[in-house]
C-alpha cells in the first residue's frame, strides 16, 4: 500500500518563508515526477510547479523566484521551499507523486491530504 504525507504547513508572517514536505512511503518501485498544486478558497486548483524524476523543475508565473521545488530520492520525499511570501499564496497546497510499485506496472499518480499555508500578519 502506497501512503504519500504532507508535514509542514501552517501560518506565516507576509515575507516569511515554509517549507513544505511530500512523503511518498510503502510499496514502491520507483517514483517519476513530482508536482505541487494549490486551491485558494472561490479559486480554482493551479499548479505551483512540478520536478521530473531528473531533477528538471518548472513553476507558475505567480511563485518563479519565490518557490524553489527539490526532492531527495532516498528519502523518496520532496521539497516545497516558498520564501517570500504573500497574503495571496495563502491556499490549501498538494502534492502529487507519479509512482509504480512493480518494474512493469504503470506509473499512477498519488495525492497527499493536503495542508493550509497562511500568509498573514
Amino acid at each position: 500500500q502506497v501512503q504519500v504525507v504532507e508535514p509542514g504547513g501552517g501560518l506565516v508572517q507576509p515575507g516569511g518563508s515554509l517549507r513544505l514536505s511530500c512523503a511518498a512511503s510503502g510499496r514502491i518501485f520507483s517514483i517519476g515526477a513530482m508536482g505541487w498544486y494549490r486551491q485558494a478558497p472561490g479559486k480554482q486548483r493551479e499548479l505551483v510547479g512540478g520536478i521530473t524524476s531528473g531533477g528538471s523543475t518548472n513553476y507558475a508565473d505567480s511563485v518563479r523566484g519565490r518557490f524553489t521545488i527539490f526532492r531527495d530520492n532516498a528519502k523518496k520525499t520532496g521539497y516545497l521551499q516558498m520564501n517570500s511570501l504573500k497574503p495571496e499564496d495563502t491556499a490549501n497546497y498538494h502534492c502529487t507523486v507519479d509512482l509504480n510499485t512493480g518494474p512493469y506496472g504503470p506509473m499512477i499518480g498519488y495525492w497527499g491530504q493536503g495542508t493550509q499555508v497562511t500568509v498573514s500578519s
